[in-house]
């Protein structure tokens, strides 16, 4: 897992970004993985497309979710809809002929 650590600027208190990054940690969480190997960009992909298709994740907008069980029943709807239910653009069309109905 990597961690990155972020610096604590009294100036920036209050503000809804993270202080500036300063370095990141790697360690192991379970298992002996290669630490070369080592990578948050899968992760980071998941969350950027949550929080672009999601407007639950936006702060000041009014699908803010206030109560914890409605946000994770709209973030279980999302995985659904994305695993499951949504064509997704790296399907070329010959693939989609086997998925659709006639």
């Amino acid at each position: 897992m990597r961690v990155k650590l972020y610096t604590t600027d009294p100036a920036l208190a209050g503000k809804y970004s993270p202080g500036e990054c300063c370095g990141t940690r790697t360690q192991k969480v379970i298992g002996r993985p290669d630490e070369k190997h080592i990578s948050t960009s899968d992760v980071e992909r998941q969350n950027l497309t949550l929080r672009m298709s999601s407007k639950r994740f936006s702060r000041l907008s009014n699908g803010f979710s206030k109560k914890i069980e409605n946000h994770e029943h709209a973030v279980s709807l999302h995985y659904m809809h994305y695993n499951f239910a949504g064509i997704h653009k790296t399907l070329s069309e010959p693939s989609l002929k086997k998925w659709t109905l006639s």
